[in-house]
């Protein structure tokens, strides 16, 4: 099966929530003349990724986090997703009873919130976030799909975990480094778990394919938004080749 995937790409101002959503509508204004099944924005859009600064702390998060169910700017997402009959992977902050999240809402083609995905590996700035306890996959009409933010990305066992899940295809928002080692460990993450992964990055949009190729790698800084095709169907060629790497591993010997 064949996916459309728009990765926005735009460096969004730090703290402001109305004026980022207005350039994201404006973008998505451009998106909606394509065909696209998935669109993704980079990690804490809405806010800017205000956690990065030193004069926001854990305890002023919560004036830039949402409540997604309250929030006019997933209101409004939701309805262009549901208009334009696709998935929705919206970065943001989000707000819950213990304290504040770093989050990617899952939007399906309805326009409906299926669900959301929090930042399980927080270092440095990101300890101002409650961690998630999960790495879920989500399921949709081509498949079952995998959401990790930025620095998930580092650790082999979290792509490992989607992919033995099901999950051929991984959506990426992410705001931090984006060098030639990121591209390189990029590649190496959709090889050894045999899946697509579409880091998306506000100043790169790049798409990895399961044998480790590079299928989009765009820093253009006149347009805002990378429109990139795949064909899942790579991802059950590749895990079922003699070489396959999934199928023939060897839990039997691993150790923690």
């Amino acid at each position: 099966m064949r996916i459309r995937i728009a990765q926005v790409r735009v460096v969004p101002e730090k703290g402001n929530l109305k004026g980022n959503y207005e350039r994201l509508m404006s973008i998505l204004g451009e998106v909606a003349k394509e065909t696209v099944d998935v669109v993704v924005t980079p990690e804490c859009f809405l806010d800017g990724y205000v956690a990065t600064e030193a004069s926001v702390g854990a305890e002023q998060l919560g004036e830039y986090a949402i409540d997604p169910s309250q929030s006019p700017y997933v209101s409004g997402v939701s309805k262009w997703a549901g208009a334009a009959s696709t998935w929705f992977i919206f970065g943001c902050s989000r707000i819950s009873l213990t304290g504040v999240h770093n989050t990617a809402l899952i939007i399906d083609r309805q326009g409906i919130l299926k669900g959301w995905y929090d930042k399980t590996h927080c270092q440095i700035h990101d300890k101002k976030y409650l961690p998630g306890q999960t790495l879920p996959v989500f399921n949709s009409d081509f498949g079952p799909f995998g959401v990790l933010i930025c620095a998930d990305r580092r650790w082999p066992e979290t792509v490992r975990s989607l992919a033995l899940q099901g999950a051929r295809v991984i959506f990426n928002p992410t705001y931090g480094v984006h060098d030639e080692r990121n591209m390189h460990m990029m590649q190496t993450r959709s090889y050894e778990s045999e899946i697509f992964i579409a880091f998306t990055h506000p100043v790169q949009s790049l798409l990895t394919d399961p044998t480790g190729k590079i299928i989009c790698n765009d820093t253009a800084t006149d347009t805002h938004y990378s429109l990139s095709e795949i064909d899942l169907s790579e991802v059950d060629a590749a895990r079922m080749s003699s070489l396959a790497h999934l199928r023939d591993r060897r839990p039997d010997v691993y150790t923690r």
